[in-house]
């Protein structure tokens, strides 16, 4: 039997947050959005611990970890999904180009139309498929007639990987949709009012392995032209589907880094720990 490492450090009950610089998360050339010293606090709760995180144009980002790390919270922090948490507080700085999010000035809702979401659970509205993906163009005022909504709705069900599958029914409910057919509406329906950043938070947990494929390989083309950050409790879909990975621990960002070197080589204990099995 192969003898015990005793220099292995034990798990933690708590961790320490590492400096930015230690984490190395500066080390994206060209910042699409920056994230400095979040703390999020539900009533006496420290959620998350000055996490600071950079999205590159063009990249997917994944993070990981064990359930209740802070993962989806750290990702609610990015479009402010948090304001609607009663308890909740975050203090740091979220930029968007060089803008805080968090500013007097920041209109939340022109601000969730620039950072898109999509959710967990497949959420189509109550409306036929064409008015899913048409909403928020109306409410936002980016057509000017039926022809321009039109061409929205058709190029973002396009891009979505969706509208061979539906161009003869865009009248049916949203919801009379398959589950994986459901979050690739969800996925058009955010596209289409033109985001700079897609925010999924484990798109793919309630989809069997077809439609989880067919997600990631639309996530692969999104990345084209948008920057996407995906919280995922599968390490092989971050292996899949990322360029770099970001592994959470009890509320702390351990680690950052490209994706191979943080499957291969990890740099903290913990890391290692969670990628080979020994908790998670």
């Amino acid at each position: 039997m192969k003898p015990a490492n005793n220099n292995r450090p034990a798990l933690q009950d708590t961790v320490v947050p590492p400096d930015f610089e230690t984490v190395g998360a500066a080390g994206v050339a060209q910042p699409h959005i920056s994230a400095r010293g979040i703390n999020v606090y539900y009533g006496d709760k420290h959620a998350i611990k000055n996490v600071s995180l950079d999205i590159a144009k063009n990249e997917v980002i994944a993070m990981i970890g064990p359930s209740g790390c802070g993962k989806s919270t750290f990702l609610r922090c990015l479009n402010r999904m948090n304001d609607t948490i009663e308890g909740c507080r975050v203090s740091g700085a979220v930029t968007l180009d060089g803008e805080n999010i968090y500013g007097k000035k920041m209109d939340v809702v022109e601000l969730r139309a620039r950072v898109g979401m999509v959710f967990q659970k497949p959420n189509p509205f109550p409306k036929s498929i064409y008015d899913n993906v048409a909403y928020g163009p109306r409410i936002h005022g980016l057509a000017a007639g039926r022809h321009e909504l039109d061409e929205i709705v058709h190029t973002s069900l396009e891009k979505a990987g969706l509208l061979h599958e539906v161009i003869d029914r865009l009248d049916d409910p949203g919801v009379g949709l398959s589950g994986g057919q459901q979050q690739r509406l969800c996925i058009a329906r955010a596209i289409a009012v033109n985001p700079e950043v897609i925010l999924m938070d484990e798109p793919c947990s309630a989809l069997d392995p077809i439609a989880t494929a067919r997600i990631e390989e639309l996530i692969d083309e999104l990345r084209r032209n948008y920057a996407i950050s995906i919280v995922t409790h599968s390490m092989q879909q971050a292996a899949r589907v990322s360029q770099r990975t970001a592994y959470f621990h009890l509320g702390s960002l351990i680690e950052v880094g490209e994706t191979q070197a943080i499957f291969t080589n990890p740099g903290h204990t913990l890391t290692e720990q969670y990628i080979t099995g020994r908790f998670g």
